[in-house]
């Protein structure tokens, strides 16, 4: 099974690592000072799941130097999605699934006019970890879990391959028949939570118990569920309740990536999260006032610290 992620940060860097101690043959898409680590150094893992060392390590810049393969960890931040998407068409088959497993719940829509509705295939990533030096990346938590799926929900070859190749890599692997209604479950809880906890420049743990905070992620919550219903979505009944599980019983040091992007000063996803929800708001007719206040109060950070 040939493997390429594209984005080897927490993400795609924890995924690829993990596929390829399981048996893939994995090349990792990267630039910098991260690729260049991984080229002289490998990739190295801190988990409380079991630390890996990935020595040799199979990185490049140039994607088509590598040639087709069977599946793609798209990782990439989102405002790479187009760019990097129309970079990939060389490693890209009749038969490659490109997983898309960005936070937000578009980036499958803006890769279909590249690189074809057959190619794409929605993914949800469950891990929470980041690089913490080039080279080396840390996972906060235990929680691994990959989630994918075809558009149409059929039970794909290529999808079950890919959760064995979990399976046998050590983590969760799941291939979903309702894709789109898990990608917005964690949109549901993503949206909030980046939003909330990049205002207040605390995690997770900083924040629980608070009342007023507390109202803020529920009222966050809710807006996102009536957006996603308005939308055709089928979330479940108890898809706030799960959010408000989630937020009560995530690690202390939890924070999402956009609050840790903030945090360094750089580039945040706002956008395709409370901006996305504001737009898809307006065109559903459905009220979003606490996106639409956090997503100006955050505005001004969106191309990182003001100057």
């Amino acid at each position: 099974m040939r493997i390429a992620v594209v984005g080897a940060g927490g993400v795609g860097g924890g995924f690829g690592a993990a596929l390829a101690h399981g048996g893939a043959d994995v090349t990792f898409i990267a630039r910098g000072a991260h690729l260049a680590a991984m080229k002289s150094q490998g990739l190295r893992i801190e988990s409380q799941r079991g630390n890996t060392h990935l020595l040799p390590t199979q990185a490049t810049d140039d994607p088509a130097t590598v040639g087709p393969v069977d599946y793609v960890l798209f990782c990439v931040k989102l405002w790479d999605v187009e760019t990097v998407g129309a970079a990939l068409k060389p490693i890209v088959g009749p038969a490659t699934a490109v997983i898309t497993l960005q936070n937000g719940v578009d980036a499958h829509e803006r890769l279909i006019p590249i690189l074809g509705r057959q190619a794409v295939m929605p993914g949800v990533a469950g891990l929470s970890a980041t690089i913490v030096e080039p080279g080396l990346i840390r996972q906060t938590g235990t929680a691994m879990r990959m989630t994918f799926g075809e558009l149409d929900g059929r039970s794909s070859a290529r999808g079950t391959a890919l959760a064995e190749a979990c399976s046998k890599a050590g983590f969760d692997g799941v291939l979903s028949p309702a894709i789109l209604t898990d990608l917005w479950l964690k949109f549901l809880m993503l949206a909030a939570n980046s939003a909330v906890m990049s205002l207040a420049r605390l995690p997770i743990g900083k924040l629980r118990g608070d009342g007023d905070i507390e109202a803020l992620f529920l009222a966050a919550y809710r807006e996102v569920e009536a957006v996603g219903r308005a939308a055709g979505i089928a979330l479940p009944a108890d898809a706030v309740d799960r959010a408000v599980a989630f937020s009560r019983n995530a690690p202390p040091h939890h924070i999402p990536s956009m609050a840790t992007d903030l945090l360094r000063g750089n580039r945040i996803e706002l956008p395709w999260l409370s901006g996305k929800l504001v737009e898809l708001g307006r065109r559903h007719n459905v009220p979003t006032p606490t996106h639409a206040l956090m997503y100006a109060a955050l505005k001004p950070y969106i191309m990182g610290t003001p100057a």
